[in-house]
Protein backbone atom coordinates (compact mmCIF):
# COMPACT_ATOMS: atom_id res chain seq x y z
CA UNK A 1 0.00 0.00 0.00
CA UNK A 2 1.81 3.09 -1.23
CA UNK A 3 1.41 5.95 1.21
CA UNK A 4 0.21 3.64 3.94
CA UNK A 5 1.86 3.35 7.32
CA UNK A 6 3.02 0.01 8.66
CA UNK A 7 0.61 -1.67 11.06
CA UNK A 8 1.88 -3.12 14.34
CA UNK A 9 -0.47 -5.32 16.36
CA UNK A 10 -0.53 -5.51 20.15
CA UNK A 11 -1.03 -8.94 21.66
CA UNK A 12 -4.37 -7.81 23.10
CA UNK A 13 -5.62 -6.82 19.63
CA UNK A 14 -4.62 -10.20 18.23
CA UNK A 15 -6.46 -11.96 21.06
CA UNK A 16 -9.56 -9.81 20.44
CA UNK A 17 -9.60 -10.74 16.75
CA UNK A 18 -9.12 -14.45 17.37
CA UNK A 19 -11.96 -14.45 19.92
CA UNK A 20 -14.27 -12.64 17.49
CA UNK A 21 -13.44 -15.03 14.64
CA UNK A 22 -14.09 -18.00 16.93
CA UNK A 23 -17.45 -16.53 17.94
CA UNK A 24 -18.51 -15.90 14.33
CA UNK A 25 -17.40 -19.41 13.35
CA UNK A 26 -19.44 -20.94 16.17
CA UNK A 27 -22.53 -18.77 15.75
CA UNK A 28 -22.68 -18.16 12.00
CA UNK A 29 -20.24 -20.49 10.31
CA UNK A 30 -17.22 -20.08 8.11
CA UNK A 31 -18.84 -17.69 5.62
CA UNK A 32 -19.72 -15.19 8.35
CA UNK A 33 -16.26 -15.45 9.91
CA UNK A 34 -14.71 -14.83 6.48
CA UNK A 35 -16.88 -11.72 5.98
CA UNK A 36 -15.66 -10.48 9.36
CA UNK A 37 -12.02 -10.97 8.30
CA UNK A 38 -12.64 -9.18 4.97
CA UNK A 39 -14.22 -6.23 6.80
CA UNK A 40 -11.36 -6.20 9.30
CA UNK A 41 -8.74 -6.13 6.54
CA UNK A 42 -10.61 -3.28 4.82
CA UNK A 43 -10.63 -1.35 8.10
CA UNK A 44 -6.91 -1.96 8.58
CA UNK A 45 -6.19 -0.73 5.04
CA UNK A 46 -8.23 2.42 5.63
CA UNK A 47 -6.55 3.16 8.96
CA UNK A 48 -3.09 2.60 7.44
CA UNK A 49 -3.80 5.13 4.68
CA UNK A 50 -5.97 7.63 6.56
CA UNK A 51 -5.27 7.38 10.30
CA UNK A 52 -6.55 10.87 11.10
CA UNK A 53 -10.08 9.94 10.00
CA UNK A 54 -10.68 7.75 13.04
CA UNK A 55 -12.72 9.08 15.93
CA UNK A 56 -10.94 10.37 19.03
CA UNK A 57 -14.10 10.05 21.14
CA UNK A 58 -12.66 7.59 23.66
CA UNK A 59 -9.30 9.35 23.84
CA UNK A 60 -11.07 12.61 24.67
CA UNK A 61 -13.42 10.98 27.19
CA UNK A 62 -10.72 8.94 28.94
CA UNK A 63 -7.68 11.17 28.52
CA UNK A 64 -5.85 8.57 26.43
CA UNK A 65 -3.70 10.81 24.24
CA UNK A 66 -3.80 10.04 20.54
CA UNK A 67 -6.01 6.94 20.70
CA UNK A 68 -8.48 6.73 17.81
CA UNK A 69 -10.98 4.15 16.63
CA UNK A 70 -12.54 3.10 13.35
CA UNK A 71 -15.88 1.30 13.08
CA UNK A 72 -15.78 -2.13 11.49
CA UNK A 73 -18.91 -1.92 9.35
CA UNK A 74 -21.18 -3.83 9.08
CA UNK A 75 -19.93 -5.60 12.20
CA UNK A 76 -20.37 -4.08 15.69
CA UNK A 77 -16.63 -3.82 16.37
CA UNK A 78 -14.27 -0.90 16.86
CA UNK A 79 -10.60 -0.97 15.86
CA UNK A 80 -8.61 1.07 18.41
CA UNK A 81 -5.21 2.39 17.37
CA UNK A 82 -2.53 4.99 17.96
CA UNK A 83 -0.23 6.59 15.43
CA UNK A 84 3.40 7.61 15.53
CA UNK A 85 5.54 9.03 12.73
CA UNK A 86 6.14 5.67 11.04
CA UNK A 87 3.51 3.21 12.26
CA UNK A 88 -0.04 2.58 13.31
CA UNK A 89 -0.32 0.54 16.50
CA UNK A 90 -3.50 -1.56 16.57
CA UNK A 91 -4.25 -1.64 20.30
CA UNK A 92 -7.62 -3.42 20.61
CA UNK A 93 -10.48 -4.68 18.43
CA UNK A 94 -13.53 -4.49 20.68
CA UNK A 95 -17.24 -5.22 20.33
CA UNK A 96 -19.10 -1.92 20.66
CA UNK A 97 -21.33 -3.31 23.43
CA UNK A 98 -18.38 -4.03 25.72
CA UNK A 99 -17.39 -1.76 28.56
CA UNK A 100 -14.93 0.21 26.44
CA UNK A 101 -13.25 2.16 29.29
CA UNK A 102 -12.67 -1.02 31.31
CA UNK A 103 -11.43 -2.92 28.25
CA UNK A 104 -8.97 -0.18 27.35
CA UNK A 105 -7.69 -0.17 30.94
CA UNK A 106 -6.95 -3.93 30.93
CA UNK A 107 -3.30 -4.87 31.39
CA UNK A 108 -1.55 -5.45 28.09
CA UNK A 109 -3.59 -2.93 26.12
CA UNK A 110 -0.62 -0.60 25.82
CA UNK A 111 2.09 -3.21 26.31
CA UNK A 112 4.30 -1.89 23.54
CA UNK A 113 5.20 -5.31 22.18
CA UNK A 114 5.43 -5.81 18.45
CA UNK A 115 4.15 -9.28 17.68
Amino acid sequence: MAGAKRLVFRGSARADVLAAIDWYMDEGGEALAERFVVALNAAYAHVARHPATGSSRWADALGLGNLRHWSLKPFPYLVFYTEDTERIHIVRVLHGARDIPASLAEPGTEDGREQ
